[in-house]
């Protein structure tokens, strides 16, 4: 039997991309989808806001009111509203959930890790599996490279709507780079280098943001020693990739016991 999906954010970019892969996937069907209170998509079809055919049937506000029939949920909303959906979900029982919310406090990753010991929840900055083992390499080389010796430099760019920067992925590498360094990432990271004073310090882990255009996602990782330089790049070059990751992921969590799970759980599983 296909799995049921209710998606939280389906009006939006990467919500309206994930209904119509589940739409196209022979594994899933659409559930239900949410949208905000203030939302344009308020009572649309679920098949229109996904570019598809019409479902009758439609969106709605309230989560408990898209549950019916879903064996997971997709949460591609806002750091806002991610850590109720989680603890909501916690209080009854299930479904599992998939949260691609980026931008998240440290108050709100702790609530949905809370959440996590009452249901199977995987949180991801960036669904790509080409991100996840981007990951990897970079812990690798991390681990590798003695800080005091080698730089590591991250920069990243972004279509012009983006709120958050860095982005949530730049982020992630960051973690990676600080966590094979056995750094904490608030302790080194130089999020901006103002004029006078951007002399970088030693084992800093600097980020670097573009915002504009339409780029999707690019993210480079940058080593740099007195005597040779290495650089890890992903591209995304098509917003289905995330769409894809989020089945995979999905698909994966349904058979997972209560537990708080990555993207490199889902890679590893392999």
């Amino acid at each position: 039997m296909p799995l049921g999906v209710t998606i939280i954010g389906i009006g939006g970019r990467l919500g309206s991309t994930i209904a119509r892969e589940v739409i196209d996937d022979e594994r899933f069907t659409l559930a239900g989808g949410v949208v905000r209170a203030d939302s344009e998509h308020v009572e649309r079809d679920l098949g229109e806001l996904a570019g598809a055919a019409w479902m009758d049937r439609m969106s709605v506000v309230r989560l408990e009111d898209a549950l019916d029939g879903a064996d997971i949920v997709i949460d591609a909303s806002t750091p806002q509203s991610a850590a109720a959906v989680a603890q909501r979900l916690s209080d009854r029982g299930g479904p599992a959930l998939v949260c691609g919310v980026t931008g998240l406090s440290e108050e709100q990753s702790d609530l949905i890790e809370k959440a996590s010991k009452t249901i199977p929840i995987l949180t991801a900055r960036n669904f790509s599996i080409g991100v996840s083992l981007v990951e990897m390499l970079v812990a690798t080389a991390a681990a590798a490279l003695p800080a005091e010796l080698w730089d590591a430099e991250i920069s990243e760019t972004h279509h012009r709507f983006k709120i958050d920067a860095p982005s949530g992925t730049a982020l992630a590498l960051g973690e990676t780079i600080a966590n094979a360094r056995q750094q904490m990432l608030d302790m080194v990271a130089e999020k901006g280098r103002a004029a006078g004073n951007g002399r970088r310090r030693p084992g800093a882990i600097g980020f670097a943001s573009q915002r504009g255009g339409a780029v999707i996602g690019d993210h480079d990782v940058s080593f740099l020693s007195n005597h040779e330089e290495i650089t890890i790049r992903h591209r995304a070059l098509d917003r289905r990739v995330f769409a894809v990751g989020a089945l995979t992921a999905a698909h994966w969590l349904h058979d997972q016991s209560a537990g708080l799970y990555s993207m490199r759980d889902v890679i590893g599983s392999d």
